[in-house]
């Protein structure tokens, strides 16, 4: 989709965002190259485009406005866009500042995906460096990475209730590594609750996407 010239930079900005909560997301992707063949700098492209989109996103998901679906769309929409403007950012020598390195991934044993990859967009749209380790990721992996890119957050999700004792294993395995007080580790999925989180010596739990997002930032200070 191509914005005419009309109304210039803001209403390429303003399809951005639209783009986003429709979860278009070839158009977000054509759109944020738009942005750049104009003249606008990448990150204010996705400050001032697509940051607003999945915020908005956010709001109407917890006023039950929207739901999983368009959750799951509005995040690869985003992802479409960043991937264009980062991209950009990286070719002219720049970085996009991040608030802090979180290191995420489904535990041993466990395949599912979609609630941690959502949950993963969530975090990068919000400014964050997220290192998604994908599924089925043993102790030594989660340990590895955390120590490797300095991270400051553990994100472990389960939805088995058979797999979701692995995340007390990974804890446990922080503490001997001398991590354990590096980092902060927040847990989530279907069968995971809050009193769960609390007994196997988590620092946070997050029932959806955006409370997620919302958890990591109060245990960083950044609320």
């Amino acid at each position: 989709m191509q914005v005419g010239t009309t109304g210039g930079e803001g209403a390429v900005l303003r399809a951005l965002t639209e783009s986003v909560i429709a979860g278009e997301v070839e158009q977000a992707s054509s759109l944020a190259r738009q942005a750049l063949e104009i003249g606008l700098e990448p990150m204010r492209a996705i400050d001032e485009g697509l940051i607003p989109g999945i915020v908005e996103v956010g709001r109407r998901f917890e006023a039950h406005e929207f739901f999983l679906p368009e959750l799951i769309m509005a995040a690869e929409a985003m992802k479409k866009g960043m991937a264009v403007l980062e991209e950009a950012i990286i070719a002219r020598g720049g970085r996009r500042e991040a608030l802090a390195t979180v290191v995420i991934g489904t535990v041993k044993g466990d395949i599912h995906d979609i609630g941690k990859s959502i949950v993963a967009a969530m975090l990068t749209a919000h400014g964050f460096q997220v290192v998604d380790l994908g599924v089925d990721v043993p102790a030594e992996r989660f340990l590895s990475e955390v120590e490797k890119r300095n991270a400051r957050v553990l994100g472990m999700s389960a939805l088995l209730p058979t797999t979701m004792p692995y995340m007390q294993h990974v804890i446990e395995e922080l503490g001997k590594r001398g991590l354990r007080e590096k980092v902060k580790v927040v847990v989530g999925g279907a069968p995971v609750t809050p009193a769960y989180a609390q007994r196997i010596g988590a620092d946070g739990y997050g029932d959806d996407a955006i409370s997620g997002v919302r958890v990591v930032r109060e245990l960083l200070g950044l609320a």
